[in-house]
């Protein structure tokens, strides 16, 4: 990210970091929880508790967990997916310097966490989080549809025109189950925000039908959204 680049309120941004040397951020279930449990915790104005941003393992690491209080949230998170060394958002400032204040907190508390856990120090993640402000019509139709088609990376080429969408569908450390109304985690909605997202697209349909013409056509359509990737 630019030294100088400056969040503005109401607007939308891609968000993305990774570990260091490339190295995996996320090691079992529970290091995906805390990550998802800090979205909800740390997304608020108020600082957050003591012994969760120092990292230690008597803060709860499942999201249902995390304690129900009076927030003023710093952004709304519109879509996430998490992978073994990085992670995407899509996000949208609510006040002066939330994105910054968010995953400034976010990115301390799981670092202590994780560093904790796995019995390391140092740096955790590449640097400062990247972003870049979403502009064009095809960035918010298509870069969703980019950031939940990534775990199809974890999959052989072979299976992922045929198997794509159930493996999307089923993958825990996404917003997409969310999107689709699935069977999913009740603790998504306290994470995501997906009315933007849903109006947008014209309804959920329409939202599956895009995502169904991304996953088919995943070399051409990413053509709309190179510019804002970040990889």
């Amino acid at each position: 990210m630019n030294r100088r680049f400056s969040f503005a309120n109401n607007q939308i941004y891609h968000v993305y970091n990774r570990g260091v040397e490339k190295r995996d951020i996320f090691i079992g279930d529970k290091n995906y929880l805390r990550f998802l449990t800090g979205l909800i915790e740390f997304n608020d104005t108020k600082p957050a508790t003591g012994a969760y941003q120092i990292g230690t393992d008597d803060y709860p690491t499942d999201p249902t967990e995390v304690r129900l209080r009076s927030r003023e949230s710093l952004v709304d998170i519109l879509a996430f997916c998490l992978m073994p060394n990085h992670y995407h958002l899509l996000i949208q400032q609510l006040r002066d310097n939330g994105i910054t204040m968010f995953l400034r907190k976010l990115g301390t508390g799981y670092t202590n966490f994780f560093n904790i856990k796995h019995k390391r120090v140092g740096p955790l993640f590449q640097g400062k989080f990247r972003a870049v402000l979403i502009e064009r019509e095809a960035h918010l139709i298509y870069l969703p549809c980019y950031i939940h088609t990534n775990p199809l990376d974890l999959i052989p080429k072979t299976r992922r025109h045929e198997d794509a969408l159930a493996f999307l569908k089923s993958y825990r450390w996404s917003s997409l189950s969310y999107y689709l109304n699935q069977s999913k985690p009740k603790y998504l909605s306290r994470i995501i925000n997906k009315q933007p997202l849903i109006t947008h697209a014209g309804g959920i349909e329409s939202f599956e039908v895009n995502l169904k013409e991304y996953i088919n056509e995943r070399s051409k359509k990413v053509e709309h959204v190179k510019d804002i990737i970040l990889e």
